[in-house]
C-alpha cells in the first residue's frame, strides 16, 4: 500500500450509512418481502428498521384456490406474517382464488382462524378490512367449514368492530340469518357500529328477496355514520331508506347499488322514501350498476325520478331480443337525469335498430357529464360528431371510450376512417381527452 495513502474509514464506504431513518424506511417500503428479509441481514440497523411500522401498515395476504406445491406454503407464511407484524396492521385484503376442492377450503378455514385470532390479540390498529369473493354458497364449501369460518369471522368482527371504519365482504354469498349475524357483530356490546364504508354488493346469496327482511333491516338500523353503502338492489326498500334517512343523513355521500336479472328487482319503492333521503342527505350521489337488466319497464321502476343519480351503468352481455328496444329508455327514461348525471357505461347489442342520433343527444343534454363509455353496433362517424360537439364546448366530456361493434369479420374500412377522425381532432384528443375507441368485429 501506498504511504500516502488513507485508510478507508466505514462512513466512507457506503451513502447508505449516514441515509435518516425516514429514507431508509422509504426506500425498504418499495420491497417485496424476499427482498425486505435479505436487507434485514445486512446489519443491525437494517433489521430494527425492518420492525418499523410504517412498513407493514398495508397487507394483501393471496391464497390460491388450486392444489400446487408452489403454493403449499401460502397458509404457513400467511401465519408467520400475522405473527410477526400484525400488531402493525391497518389495512388488510384476504384473497381466496376460486377453490378447487373442500380440502383447501378446510386448510383456508383453519389458517383464517388462526390469523384472525391472532390478529385480534395483537392488533389495535386496524382500520380497514377487506375479504371479497369467498362464494361461501358453493358445494365446495361444505356446511360445517362454512359454519366454523362464519364463526371465527363474527367473533373477529366482535373485537376489532369499535375501530374499523372499512369492511368489504362482496361476494361472500350468505343467507339473509348468516349475513346479519356477521354484520351485527360489528355493534357488539353496542347499540351501533362506527362502520363508515360498508360493500355488501352480492354479500347475500341468489335470487333471496333481502328486502322483505325485518331482520336485515333491523341490523342497517345499527349504522349510524355510514359515508359509503354499497348493495344489491334486492336488499333496497322503503324501510332501508328511511333507515338511512334517520341514521346517516348526516354522513352518507354514496350509495353503489347492483340490480343483476337474477335477483329479485320487482319490490315497489316510493318515490317519496328517495325524496325524503336525498333531502335530508344533501351530498347524496347514487350509482346505479344493471347487469342484464335493460327492458324500459323494469328500469323505469326503479330509476325514479327523485333519485340523485350520479353515475348509470347497464351492460347486457350480450343479450338480444328483437322484440327489445334500447330507444325508450334514452330518450323518454335517462334525460331525466340530465342534471346529476357525470358518468355513462352502456354495453348492448342493438343489432336491430340504430341509435346513434339518440345517444348523441344524451351526450349534449347531460351537461354535467365527464365520462362516456359505449360498446354498441354504431356508425364510425358517431365518434366524429361526438368530437365535434366537444370542440363546440356543447359538451364537457374527458374520458371517451368507444367500442363499435360490426358484423364483419374485417373492420379495416372503419380503422381507416377511425385514423382519419383522429388525425382531424388530434389536438383536442391530447389536450383534454382520455380517448380509446376501435371497430370490434361482433360475429
Amino acid at each position: 500500500m501506498d504511504e500516502d495513502s488513507q485508510p478507508i474509514q466505514p462512513q466512507e464506504q457506503s451513502c447508505w450509512a449516514s441515509l435518516p431513518d425516514v429514507c431508509l424506511r422509504r426506500v425498504f417500503w418499495w420491497l417485496g418481502d424476499r427482498d425486505r428479509s435479505r436487507a434485514a441481514l445486512v446489519c443491525r440497523k437494517w433489521n430494527e428498521m425492518m420492525f418499523s411500522a410504517d412498513l407493514w401498515r398495508y397487507r394483501t395476504i393471496t391464497f390460491s384456490g388450486r392444489p400446487s406445491r408452489v403454493h403449499a406454503s401460502e397458509f404457513e407464511s400467511a401465519l408467520w406474517y400475522v405473527k410477526k407484524f400484525g400488531r402493525y396492521l391497518e389495512h388488510l385484503e384476504i384473497k381466496f382464488l376460486n377453490p378447487y376442492n373442500a380440502v383447501l377450503t378446510k386448510k383456508f378455514q383453519v389458517t383464517m382462524r388462526g390469523l384472525l385470532s391472532c390478529l385480534g390479540k395483537s392488533n389495535h390498529r386496524l382500520r380497514s378490512l377487506s375479504i371479497q369473493h369467498l362464494e361461501l354458497d358453493r358445494l365446495v364449501w361444505r356446511k360445517s367449514i362454512r359454519s366454523s369460518f362464519i364463526r371465527s369471522l363474527s367473533f373477529f368482527l366482535k373485537k376489532v368492530g369499535r375501530r374499523l371504519d372499512y369492511l368489504n365482504l362482496k361476494g361472500a354469498r350468505l343467507t339473509v340469518e348468516q349475513g346479519c349475524a356477521v354484520l351485527n357483530s360489528l355493534s357488539h356490546l353496542r347499540s351501533e357500529s362506527v362502520v363508515s364504508q360498508l360493500n355488501i354488493e352480492d354479500y347475500f346469496s341468489h335470487h333471496l328477496a333481502v328486502y322483505s327482511s325485518a331482520q336485515f333491516n333491523k341490523t342497517m338500523a345499527t349504522f349510524r355514520s355510514l359515508a359509503s353503502l354499497t348493495l344489491n338492489y334486492n336488499c333496497l326498500s322503503d324501510e332501508l331508506l328511511e333507515n338511512l334517512c334517520e341514521n346517516n343523513a348526516g354522513t352518507l355521500w354514496t350509495m353503489n347499488i347492483k340490480c343483476h336479472t337474477h335477483d329479485p328487482h320487482g319490490q315497489v319503492i316510493w318515490g317519496m322514501s328517495w325524496a325524503k333521503l336525498a333531502r335530508h342527505a344533501a351530498n347524496l350521489k347514487v350509482n346505479f350498476f344493471f347487469e342484464r337488466v335493460m327492458k324500459y319497464e323494469r328500469l323505469a321502476r326503479i330509476l325514479l325520478q327523485e333519485v340523485p343519480v350520479r353515475s348509470l351503468s347497464l351492460r347486457s352481455c350480450y343479450f338480444s331480443d328483437p322484440d327489445w328496444s334500447m330507444r325508450p329508455t334514452l330518450t323518454d327514461l335517462l334525460p331525466t337525469f340530465r342534471h346529476t348525471l357525470q358518468k355513462l357505461t352502456f354495453e348492448f347489442n342493438n343489432n336491430h335498430e340504430s341509435l346513434d342520433e339518440e345517444l348523441h343527444l344524451l351526450v349534449l343534454s347531460c351537461r354535467k357529464l365527464f365520462y362516456f363509455k359505449i360498446w354498441a353496433f354504431l356508425d364510425v362517424k358517431f365518434v366524429e360528431r361526438i368530437l365535434k360537439s366537444q370542440e363546440e364546448g356543447q359538451c364537457s366530456l374527458r374520458t371517451l371510450k368507444v367500442r363499435i361493434y360490426t358484423n364483419r369479420y374485417e373492420t379495416n374500412d372503419e380503422d381507416r376512417t377511425l385514423r382519419e377522425i383522429h388525425r382531424k381532432y388530434r389536438k383536442l384528443i391530447d389536450a383534454e381527452l382520455n380517448y380509446f375507441v376501435i371497430a370490434y368485429p361482433m360475429m
